[in-house]
C-alpha cells in the first residue's frame, strides 16, 4: 500500500445513488496493509440545510480503498481538531484556517 502509518488523510466516500449521504473522513492512518487502511479521525456528513457537520466523537474505521473513495493527503503539521468545512462562492473548502486548504470540486458552484 502506498499509504503509510502516521499520514493524515481526507477521504471522500463516493455515493451509489443521488439520495445517499455524502460522507467524508478526516483522520490519521494507524495501520496499513496491501489492501486496507485503518484510520482514526472524524466523520463529516452533509446536511443539505447546514452544510458539512462533524460527528463529535473520533472513530476508527477500516477502509478498503478503491473506486468508491478518493484519498487526499493532508500535510503532517495540520491539527485534525482544527479542520473545518467552509462554503465559499468557489464551492466547499476543507481548511485548518491556517495554511491547509483543499477545494472539494464535486460541490463547486456552476460557473
Amino acid at each position: 500500500m502506498i499509504l503509510d502509518v502516521g499520514e493524515k488523510v481526507h477521504i471522500i466516500e463516493r455515493r451509489y445513488f443521488v439520495g445517499d449521504i455524502s460522507r467524508h473522513l478526516v483522520g490519521e492512518i494507524i495501520k496499513s496493509s496491501n489492501n486496507a487502511i485503518r484510520v482514526k479521525g472524524y466523520v463529516w456528513v452533509l446536511d443539505v440545510r447546514k452544510g458539512f457537520i462533524r460527528k463529535p466523537e473520533a472513530r476508527e474505521r477500516v477502509l478498503y480503498p478503491g473506486d468508491r473513495s478518493t484519498i487526499n493527503i493532508i500535510p503532517k503539521e495540520v491539527d485534525l481538531d482544527e479542520v473545518k468545512y467552509v462554503i465559499s462562492p468557489e464551492g466547499v473548502i476543507v481548511t485548518d484556517g491556517k495554511k491547509f486548504r483543499l477545494d472539494i470540486n464535486e460541490f463547486g458552484s456552476k460557473r
